[in-house]
């Protein structure tokens, strides 16, 4: 017991080594500065640096890393920041801002976790937020292809990532008004309009009647969305414009509505059996394979809703296909 009381005491010292240590902040060359062998990330996708090395080489390391202090040879070991420093080494610099900060081996492990868990290390911007920034940033920009070229992102990823920023008043009165579920949902509420103006407005003054504290469920604007491009290709193949607001019935899940390409990725059905029980076992076996925890964390990363997987589905596809350069 007196041992394990020990234990502890020595460790309390040691965790208030690196809080309380004076910081100093060097400009270091990016020579003198090695990975640490022991940090828990061992495997980084080169390909994954693409972006990171894009923003460092535009408007170099935001962040300073955090190094060890220098040994006799003059040589900083890394405690946080091993991607920016890749990242650095891609885009060509040559000097980097570092904090020199003391610690144990046992303590900068603690720190690389807590730092990577995200504990009130950095919140993501909400997403209304975040389209704003990134729509005032690709104003600058004469196209909307060299706008997304700055970004290192195709012009389709950059017309959905500034969508929220471009909300009608009262799609944006309904979300202030926590009638709407999630920012995604309202802006695929948006693109229900653009198919289907009478369906959107229909739509729109129901959930204006919802009772305080009720939310607009964002499957039913799925579904909704769904019932308009089914209805938008049965018209474009009879050649018959049919009665406003009329709405037909969903297309099978295997119908061509899911390879449309008029469909944008987040819209597109599951191909499915049109089996609604089987659509619903394979709905839940797909949801059961994923951590919510994981899920949660992967939309505080993209600084969006964790209620809707779908559209932290279709962004993640969309952030892969970039880091790989295969978007369009």
């Amino acid at each position: 017991m007196h041992r394990q009381t020990l234990r502890m005491g020595l460790f309390s010292k040691v965790a208030m080594t690196f809080k309380t240590n004076e910081a100093q902040f060097l400009l270091v060359d990016i020579e003198q500065i090695i990975p640490d062998p022991t940090h828990p990330r061992q495997n980084i996708d080169e390909a994954s640096l693409r972006g990171l090395a894009n923003s460092i080489e535009k408007k170099g390391l935001i962040h300073p890393l955090v190094v060890q202090p220098a040994d006799t040879a003059g040589v900083y070991r890394l405690i946080v920041g091993e991607r920016r420093w890749r990242a650095a080494r891609l885009a060509g610099e040559t000097t980097l801002p570092v904090l020199v900060r003391a610690c144990s081996p046992e303590e900068a492990l603690e720190i690389r976790v807590f730092e990577n868990l995200g504990l009130g290390v950095r919140a993501a911007l909400e997403p209304r937020d975040m389209a704003n920034a990134i729509q005032h940033i690709a104003e600058r920009f004469e196209t909307q292809e060299a706008a997304a070229e700055h970004f290192a992102r195709s012009p389709t990823w950059l017309s959905q990532a500034t969508a929220a920023a471009n909300l009608s008043p009262k799609v944006s009165a309904l979300l202030d008004a926590g009638k709407i579920s999630s920012t995604g949902a309202a802006v695929k509420l948006e693109k229900l309009a653009q198919k289907n103006e009478a369906k959107a407005e229909t739509l729109i003054v129901q959930i204006e009647q919802l009772p305080e504290g009720e939310k607009l469920p964002a499957k039913v604007v799925d579904n909704a969305l769904q019932e308009a491009g089914g209805r938008r290709r049965k018209k474009e193949e009879s050649g018959d414009d049919g009665a406003a607001g009329e709405v037909t019935s969903p297309p099978p899940a295997s119908s061509p509505a899911a390879s449309s390409p008029t469909t944008p990725p987040w819209e597109e059905a599951p191909s499915l059996a049109a089996n609604p029980s089987t659509l619903a076992e394979s709905t839940i076996t797909a949801t059961s394979r994923v951590n919510p925890g994981k899920v949660r964390m992967v939309a505080r990363i993209l600084g969006l809703d964790d209620g809707n997987e779908d559209e932290i589905l279709a962004r993640l596809v969309d952030e892969f296909l970039a880091m790989k350069g295969e978007g369009t």
